[in-house]
């Protein structure tokens, strides 16, 4: 029981946030409102027009359809409604068929939904197939089948197909050029706060393998980031598909959105994040031949990945205010020049002790100095 209440209060506590987010200002908790209000909206507009205007008895079949195809891009509205509509056709057409072959509707559904199962698989439909024989149930259980019959439910399929990506596409239409940058912000936030993870766990005497299993879920967690910034980049270009710039501006979305250069950047700081991370793990295991650096040479280390932290979250600010930022002052950059000149000559040292020794400091150096290009902009250079 009290498992119970546990997941009763954290599901609460998860839609108080997200309610208290649309509630704030613009972000994805809002566009889901703003969504599931307007597929609401068609549905109740397909069934007035086609149940109170044109008094249709199938009218059920035009906000069925409706509250479907408002969908997360106006492209993807447009492909889904002549999926489904082909799917309906296709289900109604073959159960209506089997109903006349058979005079039985236990016969017909046995002679047609196992074939419009197998036709839901055909990839030109998508993911609606499956109204096929969704479609073929309505058509078998619902009366008589006659061509009447049919030319309702199909005509209705259509009033709900054409309202449906009409609303979609005429009252705010969904624009996702947000969730860019704000992935990408969260992605360099957290590049950085895994860099200081690092820093600081380096700082201790020992590591053992939870050190180590700790630096791989950090990494793992941020290539995580990383995919759900390209399914971003993805949504958002297909949501300026078939979008004309008049709707755009009225519906008042930024058009500054982080170039897709600043993906790719950030897609080889998760890898050399990775890597490092990986480099680590190695020299952590007892069991393998590579050993960590003295103390000395990973406090100086640790010091170097914190200044790459703090420039990753300085441009994670950046991507958020959408301004230049706050680049690292002259004395920062002063300092990270001597910790590199310091861990040089860390690395002469260690290879007077061995070359194991020698191997793991340089490779984590070399790639501090790949997350150091990468992460600092050229820009705030000196």
């Amino acid at each position: 029981m009290t498992r119970v209440t546990d997941a009763v209060r954290r599901e609460a506590e998860y839609v108080g946030r997200a309610a208290r987010a649309a509630l704030r200002g613009p972000g994805r908790e809002r566009d889901l409102v703003v969504q599931s209000l307007k597929a609401a909206a068609a549905a109740l507009l397909a069934w007035v027009v086609a149940s109170e205007w044109l008094g249709d008895p199938l009218a059920l079949m035009a906000p069925w359809v409706a509250v479907v195809l408002v969908q997360a891009t106006v492209y993807s509205s447009l492909r889904q409604a002549a999926q489904q509509f082909a799917a309906i056709c296709a289900g109604t057409l073959l159960a209506s068929a089997a109903q006349v072959l058979t005079g039985d509707t236990l016969d017909a559904l046995a002679l047609s939904v196992p074939v419009l199962m197998l036709l839901a698989n055909w990839p030109r439909f998508g993911d609606q197939g499956i109204y096929a024989a969704t479609t073929a149930l309505f058509t078998l259980t619902s009366g008589t089948v006659s061509a009447s019959a049919v030319g309702h439910r199909v005509s209705q399929a259509a009033l709900g197909a054409v309202i449906g990506v009409a609303v979609n596409a005429l009252i705010l239409p969904p624009i996702h050029l947000r969730d860019v940058r704000e992935n990408l912000a969260a992605l360099a936030g957290e590049a950085g706060d895994v860099l200081h993870g690092v820093a600081d766990d380096l700082r201790e005497a020992e590591w053992d393998a939870q050190s180590a299993a700790g630096w791989s879920s950090a990494s793992a967690r941020l290539e995580r980031r990383r995919d759900a910034l390209r399914s971003a980049r993805g949504w958002s270009r297909e949501s300026l598909r078939l979008t004309t710039g008049p709707l755009r501006a009225v519906r008042r979305v930024p058009t500054d959105v982080p170039s897709e250069e600043e993906d790719e950047r950030w897609s080889r700081i998760t890898g050399h994040i990775g890597a490092l991370t990986r480099t680590l793990a190695v020299a952590a295991d007892a069991d393998r031949t590579p050993s960590p650096p003295d103390g000395q040479a990973l406090g100086s280390y640790a010091r170097l990945l914190e200044w790459i932290g703090d420039a990753c979250h300085a441009e994670s600010r950046r991507l958020l205010d959408g301004g230049d930022g706050t680049p690292p002052g002259e004395r920062a950059e002063e300092a990270m020049r001597e910790l590199h000149e310091r861990l040089q000559d860390g690395l002469r040292e260690e290879a007077v002790q061995g070359p194991d020794r020698t191997a793991v400091l340089g490779t984590l150096l070399l790639q501090a100095e790949n997350l150091w290009s990468e992460a600092v902009p050229r820009a705030w250079r000196r």
